[in-house]
């Protein structure tokens, strides 16, 4: 099984569209937590030899790990976290940005976890580790030439 994420929705924008009515059913962020969770125990297996330094996510409190593979014009994402609620976060934004251009991922701002409430209901240091990893796969996409 690869560990990259394969997209489910076609674009990142209905990515998002999708979090939001998903996380909408819950009344409380404690089922919204319990969710987010739930998504990051879906991630593929993510490769003990890429647990380390170089694949390691700076500006998270807890281990945050990801690699990217540029593959048709397209780059696939796959990560890991020593933590829960981290690897939930983690799910949810590569399946915003897995699978996509780099001009799709580059025009999809991360603006999309505050509108959505995440920022505000994480802790100061989880809500500054997911802007790093968006922040990260931003850059990924910065520097993967069109058509990779």
């Amino acid at each position: 099984m690869s560990p990259f994420v394969t997209p489910e929705d076609p674009t990142a924008a209905d990515a998002i569209a999708g979090i939001a009515d998903e996380l909408s059913v819950f009344d409380d962020w404690m089922d919204r937590y319990q969710y987010i969770i739930e998504l990051g125990r879906k991630l593929p297996p993510f490769p003990e030899a890429w647990a380390d330094d170089t694949h390691r996510v700076p500006g998270c409190q807890s281990r945050v790990w990801m690699e990217a593979e540029p593959r048709d014009g397209r780059i696939y994402l796959a990560g890991a976290s020593d933590a829960a609620i981290v690897s939930g976060l983690v799910a949810l934004l590569l399946r915003v940005y897995s699978g996509r251009t780099p001009a799709e991922i580059a025009a999809t701002d991360p603006v999309f976890l505050k509108d959505l409430g995440l920022i505000e209901a994480l802790s100061t240091n989880r809500g500054n580790g997911i802007a790093s990893m968006a922040r990260k796969i931003r850059e990924i996409a910065a520097v993967t030439p069109a058509g990779a």
